[in-house]
């Protein structure tokens, strides 16, 4: 059994019951598995476990290995820039409100003068 066929049986058994579709699962999990052939991750995955399992001593932490193989950052804290995200997209709401309600009065007071 492959990795992908292996998570995604797993994913098949915790899913079950509440599928609401009519395909088995089988059509299912062929229809996933052309995805990820046809979009590049089956290969990419494969490269990436093939440079592990090559590696002359394994690296401490296996998933941090993978996110640099595959490019993504490490030690990044995603869930705190998911927190600063939503208090800048916040911020910048309140921001524009302002900007709009100053623009507001600038023009009232240019109609004033007029």
């Amino acid at each position: 059994m492959d990795l992908i066929e292996h998570y995604f049986t797993l994913g098949l058994q915790i899913n079950t019951s509440t599928m609401s579709n009519y395909q088995t699962p089988d059509s299912k999990k062929e229809e996933f598995r052309k995805y990820l052939e046809k979009s590049g991750v089956i290969d990419a995955l494969t490269k990436v476990l093939v440079g592990l399992y090559e590696e002359p001593e394994r690296p401490p932490n296996a998933v941090d290995y993978i996110k640099r193989y595959m490019g993504a950052p490490t030690g990044v804290d995603v869930e705190a820039l998911r927190i600063e995200n939503e208090e800048l997209k916040k911020e910048v709401t309140e921001l524009r409100a302002t900007q709009e309600e100053m623009s507001q009065r600038l023009r009232e007071a240019e109609e004033a003068d007029s």
